[in-house]
Parts: structure tokens; sequence; C-alpha cells
């Protein structure tokens, strides 16, 4: 038996992938719910009811899937060029930490869009820094990013750890480690009344639909596909690979780094060390379960959203432990790379 690359994937079959990835990953985490005596049924309804029963349900479900849908495009931007960014959890605590800065004092009494615009664009530099720094350490000396990027991930938040502490700490937090908080007319309206849904998730729809048009439209967005299909060829081609891969390293790090900026200038609106559940790495899951895809990227983020906020009300409601959720997400995530290798490839006698 020999494995071979298929000739011609159907695109009907990279769609269908994912769903049966879910599918999968449910079915298999069900014996899972069925060993600590509960009916997966059950358990899966009260998911669903936890995550979409309830106006504040929804509501709760969207906005922990803003902030995924940034992450998720950041590692499906890099993974498409083959940079493999691992980095997003530091790069968004990055962002967040830039947008507390920049939203307390510098720029107050700016027009709000242009005050918007400054701290999104600080964000997405702090963002962008710190993916920069291990895509030139492997361009120049052929450091492997996937340590570099996951190591800096720890950095960061000693790094955040540290401001929060001493420079940017909160003198009104009654000694509690945060940031100084943004000023409280730079804060993201919100799309429901009543509700911490607010008008980052919006951005990161339109940005998600930008990243497409780049994608599917743009010479930038060729170079990026044969960087990722094939460097050498590529190369031969004329595509600047060590330009493209920069250009990439700027542009995931940045919308890694804008996560972080809506969810300070949204529902948080200062910086902890705990303020992020895991947004860099569930980003990794998102970007998977969308194939690389900006479009699927949204759809997935929702989903992962519904997995997380669910599995809190169910396990509440069925005494189901919570962790279940991630559970599901590894899984769902092995199944999707297994989907994948057989989308890709066919085994031959």
């Amino acid at each position: 038996m020999r494995i071979e690359r298929r000739e011609e994937v159907s695109v009907a079959v990279l769609i269908l992938a994912p769903f049966g990835a879910v599918l999968g990953a449910l079915v298999l985490c069900a014996g899972l719910i069925a060993m600590a005596g509960v009916s997966p049924w059950v358990a899966y309804g009260e998911m669903l009811r936890g995550a979409f029963g309830s106006r504040l349900a929804v509501t709760e479900t969207l906005t922990r899937a803003s902030p995924l849908i940034l992450t998720g495009l950041a590692a499906a931007v890099a993974f498409r060029a083959r940079l493999w960014n691992i980095g997003g959890e530091g790069q968004f605590y990055m962002g967040a930490l830039a947008a507390a800065a920049l939203g307390h004092s510098a720029v107050v009494g700016l027009p709000l869009p242009a005050a918007w615009a400054v701290i999104a664009g600080g964000a997405m530099a702090a963002g962008a820094v710190l993916l920069l720094i291990p895509a030139l350490l492997r361009l120049r000396f052929g450091v492997d990013e996937v340590v570099t990027t996951l190591l800096l991930n720890f950095v960061a938040l000693l790094f955040v750890g540290l401001m929060v502490e001493g420079v940017l700490k909160d003198p009104m937090a009654f000694g509690w480690p945060q940031s100084v908080p943004v000023a409280a007319g730079l804060r993201l309206p919100d799309l429901v009344p009543r509700s911490r849904l607010h008008v980052g998730l919006v951005l990161a729809v339109v940005v998600a639909g930008i990243l497409w048009l780049v994608q599917a439209r743009t010479v930038f967005g060729a170079e990026t596909r044969a960087a990722g299909l094939n460097p050498g060829a590529a190369a031969f081609a004329g595509v600047p690979i060590t330009a493209t891969l920069a250009k990439v390293a700027i542009l995931s790090g940045g919308l890694a780094g804008l996560a972080g900026a809506i969810e300070v200038l949204g529902p948080v609106g200062y910086v902890t060390t705990t303020m992020s559940p895991g947004f860099g790495y569930a980003g990794i899951v998102v970007a998977m379960l969308a194939a690389l895809h900006p479009a699927g990227v949204v759809a997935a983020s929702v989903f992962v959203a519904t997995v997380f906020v669910g599995a809190d009300a169910m396990s509440r409601a069925t005494g189901v432990p919570s962790f279940i959720a991630d559970v599901i997400m590894a899984v769902a995530l092995l199944a999707m790379l297994v989907a994948l290798l057989f989308a890709t490839y066919r085994v031959r006698t």
C-alpha cells in the first residue's frame, strides 16, 4: 500500500470535512459523557440550551466568538503560508496591553474614530512585533518558529504581569492586579442593549470578509498560497519568499493583537493576566476546523464559542465537568486533521 496525493480535491469534500470532524468528535465524546452517568442526548441538549436558550445565552456566545474570529484568522493566514504561529495567546495579550495603555490617556481628546484607529493600530503593531521576531529568526537563522512563538507566549504573559503590577497598575483597584482602564467614552457600543455583545463582532466579521478578498483577489494572496504550497517553486517563479513571510507575520500578529484590543474596548475595559480563557490557542482549533478559509473561521468560531459557553450550563445542569469542552475541541481538531488527510490523499494498493 502507498499513500498518494489526489489529483483533484472536491470542494464539496472540503466543505463536508469540518462537519464530519465535529460530528465524529461529538460521537466520541458521548462515550465520556455516558461514563459520567449522564445521557449524551441530555448533556448536548443542555449545552445547546446554555448557548442559545435565552437572549443572554445568545449574546454571551457571540461575545465569546468575537475575539475567536480574529485569533482564528491570525492562525489561518499564517498557516496558509506555512508560518506556524503558535503564539496567538501572547500576541493577544500584547495587543490588549497596548490598547489599555493608549486608551487610558494617550488618545483622550481625539475624535472617537481617530482614537479607535490609533488604539487598533497600536494593538496590531504590538502583536505584529511579537510574531515578526520569530519569523525573522526563522528566515535568517532557520530557527523553528513553533518553539519560539510558543515560548514567547509565556514571555508576553510575564511582561503583562509586570506592567499590571507596575507602571500600568490601576490605583483604584484596591490592590487587585489589573491595568488602568480605558476611558469610558472609548468603549465599544453595545449591539444589544443590556448585554456584553458589542460592535467588535461586526468588526471581526468585516475583517474576515476583507481577508477573504485579499487572499482570493490580490497578488499578495497568490504569493502566500504559493509560499505555502511549494516555497521552492514559488521562489523559482519570482515570489519574494522572505518579504512575503514577513508580511504574513505582520498581518497574523496584527490580527491577534486586534483581538486583544476589541476585548479590552468591549466587555472587559482593562487588562489582567487571566482575561483570556485561551483565545490564542483556541484560534488554532478554529483555523483548522475552518480549513484555513476566512468564511469558515466565522462559523468555526461560533461553534467553539457554543461548546465553551454551553459546557458551563451543561455542567451546572447535569454535573458533567465543564472540561469536556476542552476534550471536544481536542478531539475535533484531531478528527479534522484525519479528515483533511483522507480528503487530500488516498490509499492505493
